[in-house]
């Protein structure tokens, strides 16, 4: 059995690797919006409905990616209420 140090140690760990990958989605939801924002500038005006499309699917990735962040927040501050009450 881990006593309550090596608990909080490993709490700690976890909610610092989750905040590790809050940059990376930061930086994969920024990359994705690029991506759409480059695609739709050169495609302005194009009537090929692959163009919305492939606009729609950057959109719904971006906006997953923000449901993530979220999802990793909340993970974090529940384990770190968890750590306070030991």
């Amino acid at each position: 059995m881990a006593s309550i140090e090596e608990v909080r140690s490993g709490i700690g760990q976890a909610t610092d690797k989750a905040s590790e990958s809050l940059g990376a989605l930061q930086q994969a939801q920024d990359c994705i919006e690029q991506a759409q924002a480059a695609l739709a500038s050169v495609t302005e005006g194009s009537s090929q409905s692959d163009v919305d499309q492939a606009n729609a699917y950057f959109a719904d990735a971006a906006s997953k990616i923000g449901d993530v962040q979220q999802a990793v927040n909340a993970a974090i501050e529940a384990a770190e209420g968890v750590s306070a009450r030991l």
